[in-house]
């Protein structure tokens, strides 16, 4: 392809290397208007900060516009390993944090990388990272190496400084997922087949299940089972803990795998809350979803 350079190292289970080149990819962002950031790297020992804290060792940053407001994610590490140390949190915030992340992405030059990619087979991804930043305009920052840090030690910290400070301002609130009544899951493929499933929660902590299903024969697969009080408060904990009622309005990833899925939250005051499964989340809040389509489809 024209303006696209590509070098290849053989690939072996240990040291052989892909990388990618796009040449086209700009090294200057004209728009100011951004709409997605996302940011991941293991970052470079240093000094401690003037106020006596300890370098970070391990930066990971999100931020979109959500149905309502922008939702943040940031998690850090005081380790290369990104276990150790490890502190990850998340908001939903009134605050448009993103004019404050295009000066950030200038003062720090992070489209100079733009356009390169690299993968070294046989590294766990945790020696490097990647960086994916899209503005109104179409352009786009995204560069990646499993290698070695991807954003410098300053910039990490910078990163987590920003998104710390948003974050403990104006959050707005979410249902309590204590207050649900019933949850709603619906599932159509492109072969006529479908998934319906209710789960009905009852005073007592426990529910019922009703299911619907059909694959790819005319029969129509009815059940209903009862769901114990363990398995509902694990249901509500993971609600809360993946911010699965804040994911309405967040990008897309645009896969849909010949279905759609989607998942009616009902709560006591009347509100509801519709979720699918195809918006870009950080990896760490991705399992939100499946683990509760998991509950009302196939354990129960």
């Amino acid at each position: 392809m024209k303006g696209f350079g590509r070098r290849e190292e053989p690939v072996e289970m240990c040291g052989g290397t892909t990388s990618s080149y796009d040449k086209k990819a700009p090294k200057r962002i004209k728009s100011g208007e951004m709409i997605f950031f996302s940011a991941t790297s293991a970052l470079g020992y240093g000094d401690a900060a003037p106020d006596g804290r300890e370098p970070i060792a391990y930066v990971s940053a999100f931020a979109a516009p959500a149905a309502e407001g922008t939702f943040l994610y940031l998690s850090t590490g005081d380790s290369f390993r990104r276990r150790d140390g490890k502190s990850e949190t998340w908001a939903l915030v009134r605050e448009d944090v993103f004019s404050s992340l295009v000066a950030l992405v200038r003062e720090h030059d992070l489209a100079k990388n733009n356009g390169y990619h690299s993968t070294t087979h046989g590294l766990p991804e945790n020696f490097g990272g990647d960086v994916d930043i899209r503005y109104a305009s179409g352009e786009r920052i995204s560069f990646s190496n499993n290698q070695t840090p991807v954003l410098s030690l300053r910039c990490g910290e910078a990163i987590a400084d920003l998104f710390g400070k948003a974050m403990s301002g104006e959050r707005i609130a979410l249902p309590d997922a204590e207050e649900l009544t019933a949850i709603e899951y619906e599932e159509k493929r492109d072969n006529g087949g479908f998934e319906i499933a209710t789960l009905t929660l009852n005073p007592d902590g426990t529910a019922t299940n009703e299911k619907r299903s059909r694959y790819d024969d005319p029969t129509v697969y009815e059940s209903v089972n009862p769901v114990d009080a363990d398995t509902v408060a694990a249901i509500k904990n993971n609600i809360a803990d993946t911010a699965l009622l804040a994911w309405p309005g967040l990008p897309e990833n645009g896969y849909s795998f010949g279905r759609k899925r989607r998942m009616t939250f009902l709560f006591r005051d009347g509100r509801s809350i519709s979720v699918t499964d195809d918006k870009i989340v950080p990896g760490s809040l991705s399992r939100g979803f499946f683990n509760v389509q998991l509950e009302m489809t196939t354990k129960h």
